[in-house]
């Protein structure tokens, strides 16, 4: 791959700050953080040096990738430790969880989102949210890994079926099972839509 034609820049990573029961999880952090460095795009996360969070920013690392994490201060003895925060290639501390995931989604081109819990849940809902008002075309990604996000796509298709998602086209994240498949997805969907934008300055007064 080209990467000065790449694209996608950056990619957000929504994960779990915790590693989950099952090691597939943080494998397929780790694969995915390798395959962004090598294809020169850098990862937009959390922060957090633990858990999934972390094995992804490692990985990246490793491979010779950019990290750039974005904590509000609240977390950073929580999620991370402040000497760990001091290997990641950028670090941005924020006053609140509303200026961290601002700043993540205008610092991103694309958005995946790993297994994890509610806090994770709520990013990725919120970034689907502001797609369906229109607000961005940025690609976006749920790693399905283990099957871990089938029973909320069930619960997505339900609730279109129901009349409640009246633009589903715009709300609907590829779901990809294998991890090593995310990036030529995210390339190919940009490559057919040229579709990789949004409006952070509308985004920031929602």
């Amino acid at each position: 791959m080209d990467i000065k034609t790449n694209p996608i820049r950056s990619i957000c990573v929504y994960c779990g700050s915790q590693p989950g029961r099952d090691p597939a999880y943080r494998e397929s952090a780790r694969i995915l953080g390798h395959a962004m460095a090598e294809s020169g795009i850098d990862l937009v996360y959390g922060g957090g040096t633990k858990g999934i969070m972390g094995a992804v920013a490692d990985a990246v690392l490793e491979s010779g990738g950019k990290t750039i994490g974005i904590i509000p201060e609240f977390l950073m003895d929580k999620e991370a430790s402040r000497q760990s925060l001091g290997k990641l290639s950028e670090l941005h501390v924020t006053n609140d969880m509303h200026e961290r995931k601002h700043m993540m989604f205008e610092r991103a081109d694309a958005f995946v989102t790993l297994p994890g819990g509610i806090g994770t849940l709520e990013e990725i809902i919120e970034i689907m949210t502001w797609a369906q008002l229109g607000r961005h075309t940025k690609p976006m990604v749920f790693a399905n890994v283990a099957g871990f996000w089938n029973p909320l796509n069930a619960l997505l298709t339900y609730m279109t079926g129901e009349g409640f998602i009246h633009t589903a086209h715009l709300v609907r994240p590829m779901v990809i099972d294998h991890v090593e498949d995310i990036i030529p997805a995210i390339l190919t969907r940009v490559a057919d839509t040229g579709e990789h934008g949004g409006e952070p300055g509308v985004i920031a007064k929602l």
